[in-house]
């Protein structure tokens, strides 16, 4: 079982002063670290079918290969990285590292991601939407980390391989085993492998208006729900055949709003929405 240390702080004060507000390092958060998985049963679920994983390489430009994989020709002795998404789904000693981090409510909890990285290999300046813990098992990995920015633009360095350029770094330090990075929304960061390394990230889902709508009048479709038609029983003749009234307007949106305000039907939707996995890693398509 792992223990966390904040460095001085209590789980409270952490949430006050730094979640989704700033970075944080966190040096020996973990004492005593031992890797719950190693490489080759990384790679192992890598090769399965239904686990989502994929190799990032940077020795001639940005590459990203998704899995499963069959072999690893791909990942090089340098300037590779190997991501397995959902390994706490998958093996349980690898879930244990999600525990210590569940005064976070379950429902934000996502899933917890490792990485492989050999010298170099990394995905290179990025943002994440989300809030992330990024715990450095075997090996060494050197971080950047900037403050939050929402202004960053990302660009597509390679087929959806999202990145962002040059940045200022508040954070910039060598992490070694049980080391932690706690990396909030729109905080741009960078680790690079200095030896061959392990990683672990656990994410947290965030949803955006669109996700929740999208899944919301999917659920709507899957229940045979949102029948009620809109109506105008008061209709009267109008000088423009192509006018569309502000009364009309405020119809059609109290028409869908009336869908979301109904509690039987929203709490259902939004308990299963929420108890479902959801992948929110988009390094690569």
């Amino acid at each position: 079982m792992y223990s966390l240390t904040i460095n001085e702080l209590s789980k409270a004060q952490f949430l006050a002063q730094y979640w989704q507000k700033q970075p944080l390092l966190i040096k020996g958060g973990f004492k005593n670290f031992v890797d719950p998985i190693d490489a080759e049963e990384l790679a192992g679920l890598a090769m399965e079918e239904g686990i989502e994983s994929r190799i990032v390489t940077n020795s001639d430009g940005w590459q990203c290969a998704n899995g499963p994989f069959e072999d690893f020709s791909t990942l090089g002795e340098e300037h590779s990285t190997l991501l397995v998404q959902a390994v706490d789904h998958w093996h349980p000693d690898a879930a244990e590292l999600v525990e210590p981090f569940r005064f976070i409510p379950n429902w934000r909890i996502d899933d917890l991601m490792v990485s492989y990285s050999t010298p170099g290999g990394g995905v290179g300046p990025h943002i994440d939407q989300y809030d992330v813990f990024i715990i450095q098992g075997s090996g060494k990995r050197h971080w950047r980390v900037g403050q939050v920015d929402k202004s960053v633009q990302q660009f597509s360095a390679n087929k959806g391989l999202l990145q962002v350029g040059p940045f200022t770094a508040v954070i910039d330090v060598e992490l070694e085993p049980g080391d932690i990075l706690y990396i909030p929304p729109n905080a741009p960061h960078e680790g690079y492998a200095i030896e061959p390394s392990l990683n672990y990230s656990i994410g947290f889902r965030a949803p955006n208006q669109t996700d929740l709508l999208s899944a919301f009048a999917d659920h709507l479709i899957d229940h045979d729900l949102g029948q009620a038609r809109y109506g105008d029983e008061q209709l009267t003749e109008r000088p423009s055949r192509g006018e569309l009234t502000s009364d009309e307007i405020a119809r059609l949106r109290k028409l869908m709003i009336a869908a979301i305000d109904d509690d039987s039907t929203f709490l259902r939707f939004i308990s299963e929405s929420l108890s479902e996995p959801n992948m929110i890693r988009t390094y690569c398509p």
